[in-house]
């Protein structure tokens, strides 16, 4: 990953205030979206799951929640790229190649590559939206630096405080940090639905009812403290005047800057 980060700042800062689009040009196309998403939200109800538990550590829902988001990018990589996708990204940014392959393969790298890192730094906010339009998808991540704003939910993980407390408070604080766990489980398991309700199965809703929806997962941590927002979003339907035909890189659009504006505090895009 250091590499790979070395490579990339010799190149071009592609995650900057873009976005993946990807066409949906059939039903396979629109069930696989469906599938897809419905991934993420059965995932998020086994960090639900794992945070409600008072026998599971934090770490282990976190760490969770990273190998899956991990495996999805590493999935789309070879998907795109194949197996030597490092080096379809290392063509691109190095000029020998200029296709929508090549500038995915470095786009889906540069977030596996902090996501990876993310085990490590705990100040980093990681945004993660997804918005539905008539012939197409948006993918966008970004990462912050900063404050997520009190709408977020919070709970605690004594396992990352440093604090030397007495025994007659860590009892307390683990008994604390276990019920902010549990509210936060509560609150992850009733909004995964927002994300099924924004991708409905193809075969069971009309087509006019998939041409707007969305979600927003922003996660951030401060130390001992966890932060999270899950959110439904609604995106403009004529935002592109272009029809998709190939995936390929677009400007975040006006609903990124907006979620922003309203979940983060005085956060610092981080390029």
């Amino acid at each position: 990953m250091d590499d790979w980060r070395q490579r990339l700042g010799r190149g071009t800062d592609i995650l900057t205030r873009q976005a993946v689009r990807v066409p949906l040009p059939d039903e396979a196309a629109e069930r696989t979206l469906h599938e897809n998403m419905h991934r993420i939200a059965d995932a998020g109800d086994r960090k639900a799951e794992l945070l409600a538990d008072p026998d599971v550590p934090l770490t282990d829902a976190y760490e969770y929640e990273l190998d899956e988001m991990s495996q999805g990018f590493k999935h789309r990589l070879q998907q795109i790229a194949g197996e030597e996708y490092h080096a379809v990204a290392d063509e691109y940014l190095r000029g020998e190649r200029d296709d929508w392959v090549g500038a995915l393969a470095v786009y889906y790298q540069e977030c596996y590559c902090r996501l990876q890192e993310r085990f490590t730094v705990d100040d980093d906010i990681c945004v993660l939206t997804v918005l539905r339009y008539p012939d197409s998808f948006t993918v966008n991540f970004s990462f912050f630096d900063g404050d997520v704003a009190d709408d977020a939910i919070r709970y605690e993980s004594p396992k990352h405080d440093d604090t030397d407390l007495d025994s007659r408070y860590r009892d307390r604080y683990h008994a604390e940090c276990q019920y902010s766990q549990r509210k936060a489980a509560e609150y992850i398991h009733e909004r995964t639905n927002l994300i099924r309700a924004a991708f409905p199965d193809p075969a069971a809703s009309r087509p006019r009812d998939r041409r707007s929806g969305g979600f927003v997962h922003i996660t951030g941590r401060d130390g001992p403290v966890f932060s999270e927002v899950l959110d439904s979003v609604t995106p403009n339907p004529d935002r592109f005047e272009e029809p998709a035909t190939t995936p390929g890189l677009v400007p975040e659009g006006p609903e990124v800057e907006r979620i922003r504006s309203e979940h983060l505090d005085d956060a610092e895009l981080i390029v």
